[in-house]
């Protein structure tokens, strides 16, 4: 990855991140315009996604092969999310009295609710597609090669 400046976008080699972080963003045809962000998910919400993935009953966890798989899908549904926030927020009513300050706090708390919102939805979805044979194949789906 490069230094850039503000004006720059910076390139993310595909070959450089973890094969199941890849083949998901293959596999929904992320826009290159996200790898920076997604990649930049990937390594900052480890330690959170990894709890979801140890509270996950073990029936749910072998839907996938392995943390990596589960963390990849997260990290791309978590950039998509926060792109739709941040695009959605400027449309947000807020009180007219709210500082700058407080706008931004309120914009980040609702990011955050909107990403841990997606580890929960994800590890959900895994533990239905258990006793859901069509969701179970979409899963497996992503990573056959």
């Amino acid at each position: 990855m490069s230094e850039t400046t503000q004006n720059e976008v910076t390139t993310v080699d595909l070959e450089a991140i973890s094969p199941e972080l890849r083949q998901v963003i293959e596999f929904d045809q992320v826009p290159e315009e996200m790898y920076q962000m997604v990649t930049s998910i990937h390594e900052v919400s480890e330690e959170a996604v990894r709890e979801a993935w140890d509270e996950l009953p073990a029936s749910a966890q072998n839907i996938l092969d392995n943390f990596e798989q589960f963390h990849a899908l997260i990290s791309v549904s978590q950039a998509f999310a926060g792109i739709n926030v941040m695009e959605e927020f400027p449309s947000i009513q807020l009180p007219k009295d709210m500082t700058e300050e407080d706008k931004e706090q309120y914009r980040a708390q609702l990011l955050d609710k909107v990403l841990y919102d997606c580890v929960k939805d994800m590890a959900k979805q895994l533990k239905k597609a258990r006793r859901d044979p069509i969701l179970k194949r979409d899963f497996k789906d992503v990573f056959a090669k």
